[in-house]
């Protein structure tokens, strides 16, 4: 499947209708941190998305065994 270019826009005002007394490097400092806020979150998602998926499991398994009774290591991977 073709991934289409998607571009995300920022909301707000733009920089035409701004008063006479801002500067355009304002503008650009603006746009700069928004892209940064998105790649750090981007990141930020990421990563979780990873230790979720790979940490459920054992998460789970460690959980078991400080239950009561007891089980063996055996007896909670199995499946009976």
């Amino acid at each position: 499947m073709a991934s289409k270019g998607v571009s995300l826009k920022v909301k707000g005002k733009s920089s035409a209708s701004k008063s006479k007394g801002s500067s355009s490097s304002s503008s650009s400092d603006e746009k700069s941190m928004c892209k940064a806020l998105k790649d750090w979150s981007n990141w930020g998602l990421k990563k979780a998305k990873v230790i979720a998926h790979y940490g459920f499991i054992p998460l789970v398994i460690i959980i078991g065994m400080n239950s009561e009774p007891k089980p063996s290591l055996s007896q909670l991977l199995s499946p009976v």
